[in-house]
């Protein structure tokens, strides 16, 4: 039976995850409908669709395997559900961390102006961005699955073995997670360094003119003011992201707290639900669109 405090915040990681569904829902509809009416596929448009749809995916995979451990855990404590549950894991949160870390480096090699060789090069060949990070996906996986495949089987193994030890499985557990997320760590350390490029882009631009005499609230910084406030807001979700994921579990292996492990889970949600909300309002066409759905129901 659950208390009213774990009650309320699975109402919350329920109205969260709807929130995040429509919302990312509505950037992929957007970008398909705009893709297939000017009947050309941009990188913008691919990315945001491929984001929005990893997103949907990633929310529901937070929500189904939340709520088996809350009331099933058996399901897990027999091996059944861990080798799908870890592989769907491992391509969804990669999948989305990767069309994150695509947008990132678009804003980078759109709006920033640095003179380094890698930079130019890489910004002549913007359209090559995408493939490129998959790319670097595919070989992160190279590295993670074997590890993971490793992982599982001692995990069963453990399982039968009734010497198995409490210390021995929290390790294993904790471990797991880490090679689990190898793929987003390497690419979330990839949107830091664009998030930090894009600051030193704009404080070098905003001191050039200065020294000119010609102000600092032009167009251009206007665009880096706005593509860093998306970059630094998505930094802060998935902050929040990684820390409800270590609460996740530390109240498996700590104190198995159904309340602690609720909390986790809602403060895990927030960075796939929450960020697509400040992307439409980041975006001009899609706050427009946005706007157009709103006007009816204020009418």
């Amino acid at each position: 039976m659950l208390s009213i405090a774990e009650g309320l915040l699975i109402f919350i990681v329920l109205g969260e995850s709807i929130l995040g569904v429509l919302g990312n829902g509505f950037i992929g509809l957007v970008n398909c409908i705009d893709c297939v009416k000017n009947k050309n596929f941009s990188v913008i448009g691919l990315i945001l669709i491929g984001l929005a749809t990893s997103r949907i995916f990633l929310i529901w995979i937070i929500i189904i395997d939340g709520f088996v451990k809350l009331f099933s855990p058996h399901l897990y404590s027999s091996g059944i559900l861990t080798e799908p549950f870890t592989y769907a894991w491992i391509i969804i949160s990669n999948l989305s961390i990767l069309f994150a870390s695509s947008l990132s480096m678009f804003y980078l090699l759109k709006i920033a102006n640095f003179s380094h060789h890698i930079f130019l090069w890489l910004k002549y060949r913007i359209n090559r961005v995408l493939p490129l990070l998959m790319g670097l996906m595919f070989v992160s996986w190279l590295v993670t699955f074997p590890l993971i495949v490793k992982a599982i089987n001692d995990y069963k193994t453990g399982i039968r073995n009734t010497t198995w030890t409490l210390i021995a499985s929290e390790f294993e557990y904790v471990t797991n997670h880490i090679l689990l997320n190898l793929g987003v760590i390497f690419f979330s350390t990839l949107c830091l360094i664009s998030c930090l490029l894009l600051i030193i882009s704009l404080w070098r631009h905003n001191r050039q003119m200065q020294s000119s005499g010609l102000g600092v609230r032009d167009s251009s910084t206007e665009a880096h003011v706005k593509a860093m406030k998306v970059l630094i807001s998505f930094l802060i979700l998935l902050i929040l992201h990684v820390i409800g994921i270590a609460i996740e579990i530390s109240s498996f292996s700590v104190s198995e707290s159904k309340l602690l492990f609720i909390f986790g889970m809602a403060t895990t949600i927030t960075y796939p639900c929450g960020h697509s909300f400040l992307l439409i309002l980041g975006n001009s066409k899609l706050k427009q669109a946005f706007l157009k759905v709103l006007r009816p129901l204020n009418s």
